[in-house]
Order: structure tokens, then C-alpha cells, then sequence
């Protein structure tokens, strides 16, 4: 069953459905640390509900393009897009990402995010449910193929932002070598100061030179069980 719930501490609204998919906090940090431009157009790839392209939209009136290939997913984003009446700005396309550079162009954006599915097939069961297990799994598409498909979409100079797991980011560094796009920041999300991290942030840039920032981690929950405060900031804003 859909719902229509606040998009953080704005006026956006999103539609959702627990039954299909809800976004999560990768998406809303990766919408966070994305280095956003003012001009110039975005794309963000395996959009699912369109949560990321929405949370850019109150920070650039660029722009924005989303890319699924869940056809019910794509619906849902749409009819947020427009509750929002952000028809003007986000447009929302029903496909595989790997056709995008054929439909866009290439060497088109200035910024391309995605908040790929982790998990590679390893002959396991992964999720019953269609949807979920698409965008968990790598059934669809993979890290190379969003990687390949990431740098033809970008202009020289443009940027990558992506979350993943820290578990891959051998394997992300190495695919962003191989594609031309020189990782430039990463920073590591941790659920408490004493565990170790499982969400890595990582940004690129296209023919960039070779000079990597670790940025402080990130600490979700403080000891007493409640948001640190920087994550306090990034969902509720000033003063809550």
C-alpha cells in the first residue's frame, strides 16, 4: 500500500510503499554529499522512487534527470515529481542504464549519482521480492557497468558520487581507475564510533589528477542511542 510521507526537513513530499521499496539513509546521504553544481545538468542512476533526484532539487534549479529500469518504481517517482510540481526540472526515464548514454548522449552531465544495487549474485537466494532484490542485487546491472556507463555520461572535469559498500571499494577504486574517473573524495559512514563502517561515499572526477581526500567519518547514532549531530542536521535541519 503507497504513502505519502515528508521528504526530511523540507516540503517535499514523496510517494513510498513498504510493500515495494522506501528509500533509505544511503540515498539521503549521498544526496547530502554530492558536490551539487549550479549549472549545467545531473542524472541520477537507479533512481528507484526518485528520492535523490528530489533532495538535489532544493539545492540547484539545474537540471535533473533520473534513470530506473522498475517500471512500477518509475511511476511512483513520477507522481512524486509532480505533486512537487517539479515537471520543469526532473524528469524521470524508464530504463536500462546501460542504454542512458545512447538516450542522453555522452560527455553530456556535469554530475551523474547512483546508488547502485551492492551485492553481487553469489548463487545464494537473495530477496524474495522482485523489487527489493533488484535493487539489492546486482541482477540487472553491476559495478562495472554502472561505473563504464557513469563515464561516458560525464563531461571532462565531471563528476561521479556514489554509495556503496566499504567491502567493494577495492574493487570501485580499481573500476574508476579503469574508466578514467580519479577518485578524489571518500568518506566512510559509521552506525556507532565503535563499530566499523557499512557505507562508503565516494566521489570522482573524469581525467582528474591523482589526489585523494579521506574525509572524518561519519557517526550515525551517538552512545545514547539517538543521531549524532551531524546527521540531526542533514534530516531535520537548525534547531531540532
Amino acid at each position: 500500500m503507497e504513502r505519502l510521507d515528508d521528504l526530511l526537513n523540507n516540503d517535499l513530499k514523496i510517494i513510498q510503499s513498504k510493500d515495494i521499496f522506501a528509500f533509505s539513509m544511503d540515498a539521503v546521504l549521498l544526496a547530502h554529499f554530492a558536490t551539487i553544481p549550479k549549472k549545467g545538468k545531473i542524472i541520477d542512476l537507479c533512481t528507484g522512487t526518485g528520492v535523490i533526484p528530489l533532495l538535489m532539487s532544493t539545492k540547484t534549479k539545474t537540471e535533473i534527470y533520473g534513470v530506473e529500469i522498475q517500471e512500477k518504481l518509475v511511476d511512483m517517482a513520477n507522481r512524486s515529481v509532480q505533486i512537487n510540481h517539479l515537471e520543469g526540472q526532473i524528469r524521470i526515464h524508464h530504463g536500462d542504464l546501460k542504454e542512458a548514454p545512447r538516450y542522453f548522449g555522452k560527455e553530456t552531465f556535469d554530475l551523474v549519482t547512483v546508488n547502485p544495487p551492492y551485492m553481487p549474485i553469489n548463487g545464494q537466494d537473495h530477496n524474495i521480492n522482485e523489487h527489493f532484490a533488484i535493487a539489492r542485487h546486482e541482477i540487472t546491472t553491476n559495478l562495472k557497468a554502472v561505473i563504464n556507463t557513469s563515464a561516458q555520461l560525464l563531461k571532462t572535469g565531471g563528476r561521479l558520487a556514489m554509495v556503496h559498500r566499504p567491502s567493494r571499494l577495492g574493487d570501485i577504486i580499481t573500476t574508476l581507475r579503469e574508466e578514467k574517473l580519479e577518485p578524489k573524495r571518500i568518506r566512510f559512514v559509521h552506525p556507532s564510533l565503535q563499530k566499523e563502517a557499512n557505507m562508503v561515499l565516494v566521489e570522482a572526477t573524469k581525467f582528474g589528477g591523482k589526489e585523494l581526500h579521506i574525509l572524518p567519518p561519519l557517526i550515525v547514532y551517538a552512545e545514547d542511542g539517538k543521531y549524532e549531530k551531524e546527521i540531526q542536521q542533514i534530516y531535520f535541519g537548525d534547531g531540532k
